[in-house]
């Protein structure tokens, strides 16, 4: 996984360096400051995003109602799967604003269902999560569907108004369905690796990943992005700017998250316990190779990285990147083929999202894309290679 992390770096470090040469411009330009603190980088990095691409996430909120952004999502899945979404009412839910789908295939049969738990309301955990209710499996004498429970915490719609997303939270809804898909598509009937069950956890991301490309597609946003009192749809070269910006800074971005993956990954590979301060020099090193914002000496940054120390991830961060790697891949496979192709929907459903976990997920990827995962769809997709 270093090799890779590396094959990341490079090209990465090169557009990170270009970039942080831009933003020392402008900052010189606009307030005559002639070196860039960390402290500095965020705050005239948001003003040069707005410079070149002029998009405010609330101004964006009228375009992205929530039943059209919905309904987009549905049409999205329907046509690739080709399966059928239906709301089914007099479900009992735990809330009012839960609503209750079921998924039927072709021939009219149940495949799946699920709860929508859009809306922040008090009491409620917050952030956004696919979880399971329940897992398919298929024995002689019985067989289970299965359901799954999907939950953000949008800002819900207010009298006659609809809720109004901002493009982040039209990401954050495609990258949670993505994961229900994964789980509720699924073709497996053992228990244990069906869905999401058993699926590798630097993997268990590509579908998410995957769907929220459609969230920066053309066609996706023309038919989604419309204005929730006029109907009308949000201009062209505003769609392109909002595609564009995704690009933005995307060098410094990554190398960003490569420091961290590379620091978490080489702590663990060359721990030597009786070592003091190792951790440090390792970090040290790293941020040699990868950055290009110069902290101060007494910065302790590894002191406080949750992810490795507290949160699971040890030596497993890279797993960050690596889902990105494949699900950027994966979706030079669906622009080459047509992203709403039910031909292209139909070979990712049986070789990659109906699989769950009961091949290995290299395996599965190289029956899909016929060759293991490239950086370069990756590096493409975010603007730092051609």
């Amino acid at each position: 996984m270093v090799q890779f992390l590396e094959q990341l770096a490079e090209p990465s470090l090169k557009a990170a360096q270009e970039e942080f040469a831009t933003l020392q411009q402008f900052a010189a330009e606009r307030d005559n400051l002639t070196q860039l603190k960390p402290w500095d980088i965020s705050y005239y990095s948001e003003l040069l995003r707005q410079r070149d691409y002029d998009i405010a996430q609330e101004a964006l909120r009228p375009y992205f109602p929530m039943p059209q952004v919905q309904s987009t999502l549905f049409d999205i899945t329907q046509q690739l799967f080709n399966v059928t979404i239906t709301e089914k009412h007099g479900v009992d839910t735990w809330h009012e604003d839960v609503q209750y789908f079921e998924i039927y295939d072709q021939g009219g049969s149940l495949k799946a269902s699920f709860y929508l738990d859009p809306y922040a309301r008090q009491g409620k955990r917050g952030g956004a999560w696919m979880d399971s209710c329940r897992d398919r499996f298929v024995m002689t004498d019985a067989r289970q569907t299965p359901t799954a429970y999907l939950t953000c915490n949008f800002a819900g719609p207010t009298g006659s108004r609809p809720a109004l997303l901002t493009h982040d939270e039209v990401l954050t809804l495609f990258h949670e369905f993505g994961h229900g898909l994964h789980h509720m598509l699924t073709q497996i009937d053992e228990l244990s690796v069906s869905g999401i069950n058993g699926v590798e956890w630097d993997a268990v991301e590509l579908p998410s990943q995957l769907l929220e490309n459609y969230a920066y597609f053309m066609p996706s946003l023309q038919q989604m992005a419309r204005h929730y009192e006029t109907g009308e749809i949000l201009a062209d070269d505003v769609i392109e700017r909002l595609i564009d910006a995704r690009k933005f800074q995307a060098g410094m971005l990554m190398v960003r998250q490569l420091e961290f993956a590379l620091f978490d990954f080489l702590i663990h590979l060359r721990y030597e316990p009786d070592a003091q301060d190792q951790w440090q020099d390792i970090l040290a090193d790293v941020r040699s190779q990868v950055s290009v914002i110069q902290v101060p000496e007494t910065n302790r940054f590894a002191n406080s990285f949750s992810h490795i120390f507290a949160g699971g991830y040890a030596a497993g961060y890279y797993s960050y990147k690596w889902a990105e790697v494949l699900s950027a891949d994966v979706w030079d496979y669906f622009t080459e083929h047509g992203p709403l192709s039910v031909n292209t929907g139909e070979h990712y459903l049986n070789n990659i999202l109906g699989r769950g976990g009961s091949r290995s997920a290299m395996e599965l990827f190289v029956a899909f894309r016929g060759r293991e995962p490239e950086v370069e769809p990756l590096l493409k997709q975010q603007g730092i290679a051609a």
